[in-house]
């Protein structure tokens, strides 16, 4: 049932108001409120579908509560209820967010028409949102163990947060994956989520990927080019593998996250970026940082929360549940049949030593699919997944 909140100070139009919705459709639910003060009060403790607010009122005037309702409940809509001296005031509330204004008295066409509209609107942002919460199914991190669980209760406490996130853990955990749901939970989900392979980039050329570089810093410059931290700006940059960081690219990452500025390769113009920065390492950090090969600074800078991704030796009561996703993915990329797996098999792959975890998993099933029978069998594993 869709709840509408009426702040109005006036109690003859406030009456008129709550009559109108009351009768229009009984499964509205009215509520009042005779100044914006306790229209505030209401709107903090409960949920409301849609607002109408008064703009000229005692102790607190519409546009305040304006301001501060959407700050507290952006997807609110709010419609502003203006007398005729008001009107350019309530005009100015659309720039602040107001959905729409009516004036006094109001129009019963007008305001039915504004109701419908604006609680259709509402029900579009809610679902929208919950669409952009949602994590695409490239990125789904499948598994029920206790630890896959932490992992996801973290990040639903994290992912609101610009905080820096620090993820580690084997090859072939999925640290790529928490990286996705962290970016695509958050606010920023609507900016870029750049990923940069800090150990597939040459130690000469990581400043100029990271930070740009201008014509002429160096043989091959041959024109300005932006960074990866510029692209993410609004957004979220993804430094994989930063232990294979060189030091000097290490030093400038560090500034970056303490002045949120950047220089271009060759000039010595700083540039404002908006960036929350997520990381990822296969290395201990901390023995890097006793041999000299990680600066101690910039470790405390990334690892405000800290995310282990187990092996897949260590969640192996997951790889039944791992097995299904990948046979499910595999056969509608191959355009075949889903093959099924006999328990024997499962329990057999269950018992594996999976040295390269779940990019590993991925490949033995793969190859099972293909290879083997209608139902894979524990001779199947046995011929085609032998380690």
């Amino acid at each position: 049932m869709p709840k509408i909140l009426v702040i109005e100070d006036e109690a003859a139009i406030r009456r008129v108001l709550v009559k109108i919705l009351s009768e229009e459709n009984d499964t509205y639910q009215v509520e009042e409120a005779e100044d914006g003060l306790e229209g505030l009060e209401k709107i903090k403790n409960d949920d409301f579908d849609l607002v109408f607010c008064d703009i000229k009122m005692p102790k607190m005037d519409g546009v305040d509560v304006l301001e501060a309702a959407k700050k507290i409940k952006p997807e609110i809509p709010i419609v502003m209820i203006s007398g005729h001296g008001d009107l350019d005031t309530a005009v100015n509330t659309m720039r602040l967010g107001a959905f729409d204004y009516i004036s006094k008295p109001p129009d019963l066409n007008r305001l039915l028409n504004t109701v419908r509209i604006a609680l259709d609107t509402k029900v579009l942002v809610v679902e929208n949102k919950m669409l952009k919460k949602k994590v695409s199914k490239n990125y789904e991190m499948i598994g029920e163990s206790a630890a896959i669980s932490h992992i996801k209760d973290m990040i639903e406490k994290v992912a609101q947060t610009d905080a820096r996130v620090l993820i580690t853990g084997p090859n072939g955990t999925g640290k790529e994956l928490v990286a996705h749901w962290l970016h695509q939970k958050s606010e920023r989900s609507k900016g870029n989520l750049v990923e940069v392979n800090c150990a597939a980039i040459p130690s000469e050329l990581i400043e100029s990927e990271l930070f740009g570089h201008v014509k002429g810093a160096f043989t091959s410059a041959v024109k300005d080019r932006a960074g990866k931290f510029e692209t993410a700006n609004g957004g979220t940059i993804f430094l994989d593998e930063i232990g294979d960081m060189s030091l000097s690219a290490q030093a400038k990452v560090l500034r970056a996250l303490q002045e949120n500025k950047i220089q271009r390769v060759g000039n010595d113009k700083d540039i404002k970026v908006d960036v929350r920065v997520i990381a990822a390492t296969n290395k201990n950090l901390k023995h890097e940082i006793a041999e000299g090969r990680f600066r101690e600074d910039l470790y405390h800078r990334l690892a405000v929360i800290l995310i282990q991704v187990p092996s897949l030796n260590d969640r192996r009561e997951d790889i039944p549940l791992l097995i299904d996703y990948f046979s499910e993915k595999i056969s509608i990329e191959h355009g075949t049949v889903k093959k099924s797996f006999s328990d024997k098999a499962i329990k057999q792959l269950q018992e594996y030593d999976w040295t390269g975890n779940i990019r590993e998993l991925r490949n033995v099933v793969e190859r099972l699919i293909i290879l083997g029978e209608k139902e894979i069998s524990e001779n199947d594993v046995k011929m085609f997944a032998s380690k």
